[in-house]
């Protein structure tokens, strides 16, 4: 003998009746019990997302360039500037020197006229050249 135990009988017990409402068809609905199963579409499948990632990497590799090739412009431009401001430097420096030259020439020009001979002027005469030219026309016909 087995030490597991034989099914014990059942007695016959009266059937409970069931919890379960019976339901009902409404008026107007469809009360067709032969078929109660349809045919439905699939559910749609999402979207991949690799186009989305795919926009946003270029968006952001656009960007990344157009930073690059902004700041490596304006460097450029930078260092163009700073080149033309040093030559401006030069130039007036150069411009500075020459009027210095100048006003030492002016200072030292009567000492230089008086060592060649000249004498300074009395009064001062004021000649019209378009008159002496209209004057010789007429004496010249």
């Amino acid at each position: 003998m087995s030490a597991l135990r034989a099914p014990a009988a059942v007695p016959n017990r009266p059937a409970a009746p069931s919890r379960r409402t019976r339901l009902t068809a409404l008026p107007g609905g469809r009360h067709d019990d032969a078929r109660r199963l349809s045919a439905v579409r699939a559910p749609l499948h999402a979207r991949s997302g690799v186009p989305f990632l795919a926009l946003c990497a270029f968006v952001l590799a656009s960007a990344l360039i157009g930073v690059l090739v902004l700041n490596t412009t304006m460097a450029s431009g930078a260092f163009e500037m700073t080149r033309l401001q040093n030559q401006a430097g030069r130039v007036a420096q150069d411009v500075q020197t020459k009027q210095a030259g100048l006003r030492a020439a002016e200072a030292g020009l009567a000492g230089r006229a008086t060592a060649l001979g000249m004498v300074p002027s009395q009064g001062a005469t004021l000649l019209d050249v378009s008159a002496a030219v209209a004057a010789a026309s007429k004496a010249h016909p």
